[in-house]
């Protein structure tokens, strides 16, 4: 035989069914190599879910699924007759309540529609968009909490779903979100080349890293301190199952964004990697500023400034999981905080009862 041949001698004597699938076998391990999270180079199909190409993305669409929960499970009677009783709650604690319902009210939404309106539809993958759906589904749960708190306790819905418009503190916040995730709720956007792929991936953060891993921790903070002094259980109760769900949420969301980068390393440069940490460094002063204006003069242990160093701690971790270096160097002045996020079962603050998180199963962190 020919040395420069490409058939060998054992492919010679196979049969055309036989050749056929050696070749097919070798296209499939070779689209198995091939990764495409955004399928630009088509070898992703979207309606194919296996074989599994990101195991990541199956496994937090598992967490989410052991992970249920709805409002309704969590009774309100304690809240309401906290919040109607005139010796209650100070003034100041009522007005942090009412800041937080406030923009997480309208919050929940925006991420929702950033998910099923934008996002969903640069990603090709099918394992992603399986728990992208399930993450809709979340933060459906999660915007059906506010209107559950809301009505328990009879609070005007204008001014509460209003207050991302008439509160400059939350207003600031979510118009920065807005600006910043434009492309995404552009119709006529695409990703084709290395200048779209650092706008998907700018976008990416500021929907995953900005509005759910940092405008969210302050009003956690704020929230969950609440029910370790026993008041508002109820609505605090509802907070951790958020803090939860978010948790995952934003482990996702690095773990897109990160893939998307190693997919793509020419993406990865100086100048966009400072954009991207100019653009978190924003963020956090936004943040301050509301945390400031939710408690402006401190309250249950609460003073400003503490929930600002948070925020700066919150913010260095963000940066790290995108392989962003540190900016602040701030240590965790909540280190409960980190209890209740990694805990599988979280023993509440203010009962004697363990609170499952789940479903079925176990979910560890």
């Amino acid at each position: 035989m020919d040395q420069n041949s490409s058939v060998s001698p054992a492919t010679a004597h196979r049969s055309p069914s036989e050749k056929m699938s050696t070749k097919s076998n070798a296209l499939n391990d070779s689209l198995k190599k091939k990764k495409d999270i955004l399928g630009i180079g088509k070898t992703t199909d979207p309606n194919k879910i296996l074989p599994i190409t990101y195991k990541w993305a199956r496994e937090y669409y598992k967490k989410g699924v052991a992970n249920n929960w709805t409002p309704e499970e969590v009774p309100m009677h304690q809240d309401i007759e906290l919040w109607k009783s005139k010796n209650g709650l100070t003034e100041d604690e009522r007005r942090m309540v009412l800041w937080n319902l406030g923009f997480f009210s309208t919050a929940e939404s925006l991420t929702a529609n950033n998910i099923v309106l934008s996002v969903y539809k640069h990603v090709a993958n099918p394992e992603c968009r399986q728990y992208m759906l399930r993450q809709a589904f979340e933060e459906a749960i999660h915007t059906d909490t506010f209107i559950y708190c809301c009505d328990s306790l009879s609070l005007d819905p204008e001014e509460i779903y209003n207050m991302y418009l008439t509160i400059p503190s939350i207003e600031e916040k979510d118009a920065f979100v807005i600006d910043i995730t434009k492309s995404l709720l552009d119709p006529n956007f695409t990703i084709t080349d290395t200048k779209s792929i650092q706008k998907f991936i700018y976008d990416l953060v500021g929907y995953y890293i900005i509005m759910e891993g940092i405008f969210f921790y302050a009003g956690f903070a704020m929230m969950l301190s609440m029910l370790r002094n026993n008041k508002m259980v109820g609505i605090g109760e509802q907070f951790q199952y958020i803090l939860r769900d978010e948790s995952i949420h934003l482990a996702f969301g690095v773990d897109l964004i990160n893939t998307i980068i190693e997919e793509n390393l020419d993406v990865w440069t100086e100048d966009f990697k400072n954009s991207l940490t100019e653009t978190i460094k924003k963020s956090v002063v936004l943040e301050q500023k509301y945390a400031k204006d939710a408690i402006p003069k401190g309250i249950l242990g609460l003073r400003p400034e503490v929930v600002s160093e948070y925020v700066e701690y919150i913010a260095d971790r963000r940066l790290e999981s995108i392989n962003l270096p540190k900016v602040y160097n701030a240590k965790n002045p909540f280190p409960w905080m980190s209890e209740v996020i990694d805990l599988s079962k979280e023993k509440n603050f203010f009962e004697s009862r363990v609170t499952e998180y789940q479903q079925g199963g176990s979910l560890g962190w």
